[in-house]
């Protein structure tokens, strides 16, 4: 069932609420401190629900999940008897009785109780569970929009900043911000919020303000809020209070990027120690099977389930403390044009303005099919820039390349199918399984990815100059479109060729404002994205937007600092994730070579002796090693550093930009490395 409240499920879900309101009146009291914090949790997450309800309805999927866990830990308790894997006999609390009569009762209880106990421990996980993860729900979701809007403060008031200069009252600059949803996303439903309360329920909007203020999930947009509020209700500069705003939260930010950049350092070193872990432990399994107490199952498990684990869990406590760039970058082309609209929202799977005319005439349904032959000639007369611009639908073509060439393999019985194929040619094997498939799908990946991120550094790398270049210009007199023409013949690279590109939009007949979008959503960069919204919003008032453009430099500056930073200090970051792999790989290549290996010489010299007498014979069966498989070994060592190598390029990639995608490049120079070590060693 969606909790979504845009989907209408709440409202299908009443009955089933009501049905467990009664239990939610007996256990919880409607003004307690419990309800209201969700209540204040539900308005924070902006989902639109009554409190009583919806913890009602938690209360329900609690006691649904509660029942069929507590059903399937009854059949467990029972059956762990019922098939004699424990016995009644085996359990006892060691209470000391004397009565024979009531020693026999509780050995005739023993059982009901363990089987009782087993269903009620599992049952209520089970109502943790359900209960727990839908009131949990709204804390995560308001957590991430408070995430978003500390992101997007700074910019904001930037934006309205821009738009005071620009000669815009109050109202007009909350309609504005309300209005730049695709740009400023959380931060513009807030003052969504505040226009809706206004316009529709007749609300004063000084109220509206101060409402939402007490609603927003940002203690810093709330405290925004209020200060504004004392500058409208005393007249104050509301000019000169943004501007004071925008430093305030331009140093905030830099101050929030160190505190992430120090929380990051920190993982770096708790990595290195939770990497090398399983690699302790397999060298201790190793010295226990050496004498004879050692468990398979644990050495195939510290392999394939807990080196993956710590990985993945890693992965996840860094993701917490990471920030991604909140956004798209695309700008939504609304209010210019419609036909200009539908245009912008060509794609792969949306032929452009033919779209808007289709199943009216057969004439259309036609036309669009033409385009629809004329785009798929032009993708496939130049792929590569289509997957420079899409880097992800290369998994489209190579992800069945990579099934078939493992398909032919395994046709062709070179593929081993069992794991002691593996044993028998461990590098061939795990070359055809991991290796291949990988380098084929990975790749191509890499490279028109990393294709995508030089195409758009190129505009983003000299953005901060161009904006100083636009402001001066704009300063001397010059119109914003002479200005981008000026800074266009006076600058080099990307950005000053797309400035002429959009002169000569505007020339042709293009609306400023539509090349202005156009541009931007050619690269959909989130921070251009402001940046052009900002611009573009400025110049529908006036040509002479100096203060505007001096805005926009100083904040993407701040940006490039922010960035160079960021960089700076993950740099070491990924350094440390990529030495300890090596060094992990390095153990791991001496183990196999000066270990497992003079171990299988001594192995076979042993036998080779007869296991007469001596010290020899405490090598061969029952002895000393004798119940190592070197062979087995060697292969679990090869796939320990062949999964970590995937772990750690990952996750030095996502350090590094916030992105999976972008640590596939350390995961293919990282496997080569592993897949070259191991063919020498092996």
């Amino acid at each position: 069932m969606s909790l979504d409240t845009d989907s209408g499920a709440f409202g299908d879900a009443r009955g089933f609420a009501d049905a467990f309101y009664p239990l939610f009146r007996r256990l919880f009291d409607e003004d307690g401190d419990f309800v209201g914090s969700v209540g204040e949790k539900l308005t924070e997450a902006r989902m639109n629900q009554p409190v009583e309800l919806y913890v009602s309805r938690a209360l329900g999927v609690g006691v649904l999940v509660g029942g069929l866990l507590w059903l399937v830990g009854t059949l467990v308790g029972w059956g762990v008897f019922a098939l004699g894997l424990v016995s009644a006999e085996s359990i006892g609390l060691g209470i000391p009785v004397r009565s024979p009569e009531l020693a026999a009762l509780l050995e005739s209880l023993k059982l009901p109780a363990a089987v009782l106990l087993s269903g009620l421990v599992f049952g209520t996980i089970g109502f943790g569970l359900g209960f727990g993860t839908l009131l949990a729900i709204p804390y995560q979701r308001a957590d991430a929009r408070e995430r978003e809007i500390n992101m997007l403060l700074a910019d904001a008031v930037s934006f309205m900043y821009a738009l005071s200069v620009g000669g815009l009252n109050q109202l007009e600059i909350l309609e504005a911000m309300a209005q730049a949803d695709d740009t400023y996303g959380e931060v513009s439903k807030e003052f969504q919020s505040i226009v809706q309360e206004t316009n529709y329920f007749g609300t004063d909007y000084r109220n509206a303000v101060r409402q939402q203020s007490i609603e927003t999930p940002s203690e810093e947009f709330a405290q925004f809020l209020t200060d504004m509020l004392s500058i409208i209700n005393s007249g104050g500069d509301m000019e000169r209070f943004l501007y004071d705003k925008k430093e305030k939260h331009l140093r905030t930010a830099k101050q929030q990027q160190e505190l992430t950049l120090e929380t990051l350092e920190l993982f770096g070193e708790m990595y290195m120690t939770l990497s090398l872990f399983p690699l302790l432990l397999i060298i201790i399994l190793v010295i226990m099977s050496m004498l004879g107490q050692g468990q398979d199952f644990l050495l195939t498990a510290t392999v394939y389930i807990l080196t993956p684990l710590i990985g993945v869990g890693f992965l996840v406590l860094v993701s917490t403390v990471k920030q991604d760039e909140p956004g798209d970058g695309y700008l939504d082309p609304g209010g210019v044009d419609d036909h200009f609209a539908e245009e912008q929202r060509q794609g792969l799977f949306h032929l452009g303005l033919v779209e808007v005319f289709t199943g009216e005439f057969s004439l259309f349904d036609r036309i669009r099919s033409r385009e629809g032959t004329y785009k798929t000639g032009e993708l496939l007369k130049a792929p590569h820039l289509f997957f420079r611009d899409n880097p992800l639908f290369t998994l489209a073509l190579t992800v069945p390349a990579a099934l078939v060439v493992l398909g032919v393999a395994l046709a062709a019985g070179r593929a081993p199918t069992t794991f002691q194929g593996f044993i028998d040619a461990p590098v061939w094997g795990t070359f055809i399984w991991v290796y291949v498939p990988a380098y084929l799908t990975l790749i191509p990946l890499v490279v028109f990815y990393e294709w995508h991120q030089i195409r758009r550094s190129g505009i983003t790398s000299k953005l901060s100059d161009n904006l100083r270049k636009l402001s001066s210009a704009n300063d001397t007199g010059q119109t914003l479109l002479e200005s981008i023409r000026t800074t266009a013949d006076t600058s080099t690279g990307k950005l000053a060729d797309e400035f002429d590109v959009m002169y000569a939009k505007v020339n042709y007949g293009m609306s400023l404002r539509e090349a202005l979008v156009e541009f931007n959503n050619k690269y959909h960069i989130p921070r251009l994205a402001r940046t052009v919204k900002l611009i573009s919003e400025a110049q529908q008032a006036s040509s002479q937007i100096t203060d505007v453009l001096t805005t926009a430099a100083q904040a993407s500056e701040n940006q490039d600092d922010i960035e160079r930073e960021r960089k700076s200090r993950t740099r070491m970051q990924v350094a440390i994730i990529l030495m300890t792999y090596l060094t992990l790989l390095a153990v791991m290549a001496i183990l196999k070579l000066r270990f497992l290996d003079v171990l299988a010489g001594l192995t076979e010299q042993a036998g080779s002796t007869g296991g007469g007498g001596g010290g020899g014979g405490g090598l061969g069966s029952g002895g000393f090693a004798g119940g190592v498989n070197v062979d087995r070994l060697s292969v679990l060592f090869f796939h320990a550093v062949t999964i970590q190598a995937v772990l750690s390029g990952v996750i030095a990639g996502y350090i590094r930009s916030a992105d999976i995608v972008s640590g596939m490049k350390f995961v293919v120079v990282l496997l080569s490395v592993a897949l070259g070590v191991w063919v020498v060693v092996a």
